[in-house]
């Protein structure tokens, strides 16, 4: 086995020991990733204390997230687990989705590495936000979206 060899093994044993095959896989593949062409609401969410931040992006129907995107500059904790929240919050209505905790995100990623939390938590703060922002500028009741445009 040579020298690269080796060190290929300790890196990938190393990641392993530090991000589960969850986490891994929505770093690699992740889920609802961009911008979402006319958004019902967005937030710009940040970690000041490792520089990542992150852009939520909510389009709501019927009272429920239809879609969620986001986009960040973050670490692989980051990413897969923004990526897990978009699977976690969409379809819920936006009183199941401001329900929605860090803890939920760690459960469906099989946990995070404890060293890694402070960051790997921005889409859960983005999503909540989001929400507050379309709650904001959204005339009550939002349900029924359309009525008194000829529908």
């Amino acid at each position: 086995m040579s020298q690269i060899e080796e060190g290929q093994e300790l890196s990938d044993e190393v990641g392993y020991l530090v991000y589960n095959e969850t986490l891994i896989d929505h770093f690699m593949n992740p889920r609802n990733v961009g911008e979402i062409e006319s958004p019902d609401a967005m937030a710009v969410v940040g970690d000041p204390t490792c520089g990542d931040y992150l852009r939520a992006y909510i389009k709501v129907k019927d009272g429920r997230i239809s879609e969620f995107k986001f986009l960040t500059m973050g670490c692989p904790g980051a990413i897969s687990t923004s990526s897990i929240a978009t699977e976690l919050a969409i379809g819920k209505t936006l009183e199941e989705a401001l329900k929605l905790t860090d803890n939920d995100v760690i459960q469906a990623a099989g946990g995070i590495p404890a060293r890694k939390a402070h960051c790997s938590l921005l889409a859960i703060r983005g999503l909540h936000e989001a929400i507050l922002n379309y709650q904001r500028s959204s005339p009550l009741p939002r349900v029924g979206e359309g009525k008194g445009e000829g529908e």
